[in-house]
Parts: C-alpha cells; structure tokens; sequence
C-alpha cells in the first residue's frame, strides 16, 4: 500500500471534521429556538429545561465513555459514539413538547459525549509532546465551523422545508463521515499508509513508545487522587457552562436586543463563531510555540491560560455595547479566547497523564463541564424569565457578560495552585 506523507494530519482533518458535525447538531436546538418556541409556546425555563436535558446526559456520557474508549479503543469508540448522536440527531424531528425534545437531547447529550475523550485519545496516539496542542487547536475549532456551518445550512433548509427536515438531513451527516473514518483510521502502530520515518517521528516524540493499542487496566477510581485530575475538573467544570451559554444564547440575545432574523443567514453571528477558529488554533499555536522556545510544557500551557483569563475579562465591556457591531466585536473577542483556553485545558490532560489515561481524565474533566452546565442554564432560564417580566431582558445579558468575564481568572488560580509540582502521573501510579 502508498504511503502518504503526513499521514497525521489527515487523522487531523477527521477529528476536526466530527468535531464540525457534533457542533453542527448541538447548535441546531438554539437556532431554532425563536420558531419553536412560538410554534410550542416556550417559556425561557422550557428552552432551559430542554438545555438541561442535553447537558446532563452529556455529563453522563462523558463518564461513561471515557473508560469505554479507553478500553475498546479509539476506532470503535468513535464508531459507536457517532452513530448514537446521529440516530438522536434525526430523531428531534419527531419530537412535539418539551418532553419530547427533551427525549431527543438526552440521546444527543450520551452520543456527543464521546467526541472529544476520542479526539483527544487519539492525538496523545497520533503525535509528539510538541505538537499536541496545535493538533488539538485545529480538531478543536471544528466546535466553532460547526456552528458557523449551522447558521448558513438551517436558513438554507428552512427556506425550502420545514424544521424537522433540519433535523433529518444534519443527522444523517455523521454516517457520511463514518465511511471515511472506517476506511483511514488505525492506530500507527497498524496504519500501512504511514511511512517509516513519520511513525518514527511521531514515537520519538511522545513520552512513552506505543507500539501497539494499550491493553493496560486503568484503575479508574484511582484518578480522583491526583490534583492534576482535580486541575483539569476546575479548568472544565467553571468554563465550559459559559461557552454553553454564548452556544445556545447568543442566538435568541441578537434576536431580542438587536431584533437581528433568525430566518435568514446572520452575518453577524457567523463572525462571532468564525473568531473561535482563530483563538483555537492560535491558542494551540501560542503554547507550542512556547514549548519550541525552551519552556517547560506545563509551565507555558499556564502562561498562555493566564493570558487568556486576563483578555476574557473584556467581555463585561458587552453591557456598554450600542450596536449590534459593537457587541460582535467585544464577543469575537471573548468567545475567540475562551476557545483559546479550552484547547490549552484540553491538552493539558495528555501532558500530565499517560496515553493509557486520557480518554478517561478528558472523561471525567468534560463531565465536571456538563455539570456546571446543568447548573448554570437554572441560572440562566430563572435570571432572564425575572429580567424578562420587569422589561429588562438586556439587563439579564448584561449580569450574566459579568459573571462570565471573571471567572477565568478565578478557574486558572486553583489550576495554579493544583499543578504547582508540575509532576506527570505515571502508568503505574493508576494500575
């Protein structure tokens, strides 16, 4: 068989592209949001309800299927997870109440949650020390593509259908993607279009040679003993609700402050999710290029967080915002770093535990994120209902830009003080 040169960044280009269609059908819920919500007589609490729904099982999934790819393996892991969110994709189109969609996002919720243990499994596989983070940057801005891609394709559908079409062409997306995955994907150790000299290179690179899928036995417990997993919980379980929160709220606040159409391709929004791109890849990039330079890895992964928190704090200027421009660019901005953070956070976990682990710790940190992302949407849903009857909507957003924009700063102070030993869990340590 012909080797292909840079094999690995065609493993890239897979993640990245599951990563889009898992984004892609997360984001649909949130779009629709101002026709459903008329169509069915939603109330803010409904659509959080129905957030809720998605991220419990999301949390849920992320504990379960973290173990189980790291025990089955990253093929098969990501074969079965994109097959359930797919199937629960389509099935939205059948609902009719909130139950019904809450249904539906439960499914989507367990499906999804295998994405990111899987893509991060398979690049501590796939690369060396050194360019995890940029391999993790690019995958990682598939979040933002995905969403982007659902603002041009669901007014696209909607012009000529009805939204349980949405549903049913998105979902079918993710089997199209696993044809290719099927054909190209195997671990390097197996991969006969990879040449002698990339493998060599992508082995001398990691802190441990993997010749072959591990087999070794994770205590799986034993991870909650260390402060580095207790590090990565902080840095996704006080974070990752905001990002949820400009996911699926963002939409219906350019709506209602801005009367911007939903219907209709948004240009502004587009840009929005478009400068997460930017700080995915550049944040991935920044860090590595620190590394490159001669800097411990853990200590410019938390140079470049601290960074990042200090720039997210700009996001309360959003309150300030007269226009419609104006808050798409203090938004570009916020969303940009936060995605920024979330690629330096995410390959922390392969800096600090064995290859063997990372499905798992990603598991369990994502899990933590789902959580907060149970809880904050309460606070959300009650906060704008309340500001919502006194006649002030925009004075909800504006409480809630606050919060978001000072709690990176307090996330990367207990990270800090968690990894300041800067040790890497061993193999041995959780056998």
């Amino acid at each position: 068989m012909t080797t292909i040169k840079n094999y690995r960044w065609l493993i890239v280009v897979l993640l990245f592209s599951a990563t889009t269609i898992n984004y892609l059908d997360r984001q649909i819920i949130g779009l629709l949001k101002p026709l459903l919500e008329k169509e069915f007589e939603w109330t803010e609490t409904d659509f959080a309800r129905i957030v809720m729904a998605f991220t419990a099982a999301y949390a849920i999934g992320l504990l379960v299927s973290g173990g189980i790819i790291d025990r089955i393996g990253t093929k098969a892991g990501y074969t079965i997870t994109i097959v359930i969110w797919s199937l629960a994709g389509m099935f939205h189109a059948l609902a009719r109440s909130v139950t019904g969609f809450s249904i539906a996002r439960i499914g989507l919720g367990l499906g999804e949650a295998g994405n990111f243990p899987a893509a991060m499994k398979t690049v501590s596989e796939w690369f060396p020390s050194k360019e995890r983070a940029l391999a993790t940057g690019i995958f990682n801005s598939g979040t933002s593509v995905g969403v982007v891609l659902a603002l041009l394709v669901v007014p696209l559908i909607l012009n000529y259908f009805g939204w349980q079409e949405v549903f049913w062409i998105t979902g079918a997306l993710g089997f199209i993607w696993l044809i290719f995955w099927l054909l190209f994907y195997t671990i390097p150790a197996k991969q006969k279009r990879l040449s002698a000299e990339e493998y060599h290179y992508i082995t001398s690179g990691q802190d441990e040679i993997k010749m072959l899928e591990s087999k070794h036995a994770i205590k799986w417990q034993r991870l909650f003993s260390f402060p580095q997993t207790w590090a990565l919980i902080t840095g996704k379980g006080l974070i990752d609700p905001i990002f949820w929160f400009f996911l699926f709220w963002l939409p219906s606040y350019f709506a209602s402050t801005f009367s911007l159409d939903l219907t209709k391709p948004s240009l502004q929004l587009m840009i929005i999710y478009a400068a997460t791109t930017v700080g995915s890849i550049g944040g991935g990039y920044f860090s590595s290029w620190l590394i490159k330079r001669g800097w411990p890895t853990l200590r410019a992964r938390k140079a470049s967080l601290l960074l990042f928190a200090a720039l997210e704090v700009s996001i309360i200027l959003a309150q300030f915002a007269t226009s419609a421009w104006m808050a798409v660019g203090l938004i570009s901005l916020a969303v940009a770093v936060h995605q920024a953070w979330a690629t330096n956070v995410f390959t922390m976990a392969s800096d600090m535990f064995p290859t063997e682990a990372v499905s798992s710790v990603v598991g369990i940190a994502g899990m933590a994120g789902a959580i907060g992302g149970i809880l904050f949407p309460m606070l959300v849903g009650t906060l704008l209902d309340a500001y919502k009857a006194a006649g002030n909507l925009v004075g909800g957003y504006n409480l809630l830009f606050t919060l978001c924009g000072f709690t990176y700063l307090v996330s990367l102070t207990i990270i800090h003080l968690l990894t300041r030993k800067g040790e890497k869990v061993t193999l041995n340590q959780i056998q």
